[in-house]
């Protein structure tokens, strides 16, 4: 394509060239140029609950922080716009890393050999180009926050990088996966106040153990998948018990988001104050119970669509959060 040499029109796939867990008539295969589609597809552009995921936790940070602190400043609009522009490029460069790096292993599973990669969008090369670019972009970002953020946010690639060989080595690669997608909590946290506390840790630990919840449920998608390419996921070992243990991460993420929650406000905050930002565990608790009413793991749409239910869940969460700032 004449202007794009760098980013040449995508190679045509069996199936026209969309991903099969897409949402349906997105915007990335409706209207984004022809050009651009296999590298917003590497991104996720047209699946954006990753997205909402990474960022609602910053949200959970900065919100918790106004609380604790008397209310929020105007930097804090920054600081929730900047990790949601952050959490836009870094989920795209993330998944970008991920699609690298199991670009074989997505060629074995049915749901993912429509990826850009194995269906020949784009080469290696190409997308490795494309996550250096977003991670650029991103870090720019990061360096309008205080010190102590842009060294966390720094420190946060880490688990980025390991996450996609995590599922080759331990049966519970969703703990790496939870490191590196409740970072945002810690970070979020310190641009507001420029130090970490308590709070935020054990609300990162409550964002951690809520992605135990939701990405055990994703996995049961692709279980029969994995035990035949010999990938490790919670889904495959916890089997027909995952119920049990998708209990317990609910009692644990919603126990270590009310002491987060009790540890910022008291015993300063007004009783009104702590009775509205207390709401979002007992909020987040409903969600996550009404998901495990619908559970039915060996229903991948089911399980799909539970996923995706988890925006709702930590949307919940942000909102009693904010408002607790504001009274």
């Amino acid at each position: 394509m004449s202007g794009h040499p760098e980013m040449p029109e995508a190679q045509t796939s069996d199936d026209g060239g969309t991903v099969a867990d897409a949402y349906d008539g997105n915007w990335v295969d409706r209207i984004a140029p022809p050009w651009a589609r296999p590298y917003l597809r590497l991104s996720r552009a047209d699946r954006p609950i990753g997205t909402w995921l990474l960022l609602l936790p910053c949200w959970w940070g900065v919100a918790l922080a106004a609380a604790s602190t008397g209310g929020f400043r105007w930097f804090d609009l920054w600081i929730a716009a900047g990790c949601g522009i952050g959490a836009i490029l870094m989920r795209g460069a993330g998944c970008t890393w991920n699609d690298i790096t199991d670009r074989d292993i997505d060629g074995e599973v049915a749901r993912t050999r429509s990826r850009p990669i194995p269906s020949g969008q784009v080469t290696t090369r190409q997308a490795l180009a494309w996550a250096v670019i977003q991670s650029l972009i991103s870090f720019a970002i990061l360096l309008t926050f205080n010190l102590p953020a842009i060294v966390l946010g720094i420190v946060a690639l880490a688990p980025v990088a390991v996450y996609p060989f995590a599922k080759r080595f331990t049966w519970w690669p969703q703990i790496f996966l939870g490191i590196a997608f409740n970072w945002g909590a810690l970070l979020a946290w310190v641009a507001h106040t420029g130090s970490l506390a308590w709070p935020p840790v054990l609300l990162y630990f409550a964002g951690l153990v809520w992605t135990l919840f939701y990405d055990t449920i994703y996995a049961h998608q692709d279980k029969e998948d994995d035990a035949l390419i010999g990938v490790k996921s919670t889904a495959r070992l916890f089997g027909d018990d995952s119920a049990k243990w998708l209990g317990g991460f609910l009692i644990a993420s919603v126990g270590l988001m009310s002491l987060a929650v009790l540890a910022a406000l008291l015993p300063g905050a007004s009783p009104l104050r702590l009775a509205v930002a207390l709401c979002a565990p007992v909020a987040m608790a409903l969600h996550m119970l009404r998901q495990m009413r619908r559970l039915d793991i060996d229903n991948p749409d089911i399980c799909l669509s539970l996923f995706r239910s988890n925006r709702d869940t930590g949307l919940l969460a942000a909102l009693f959060l904010a408002i607790g700032a504001f009274v």
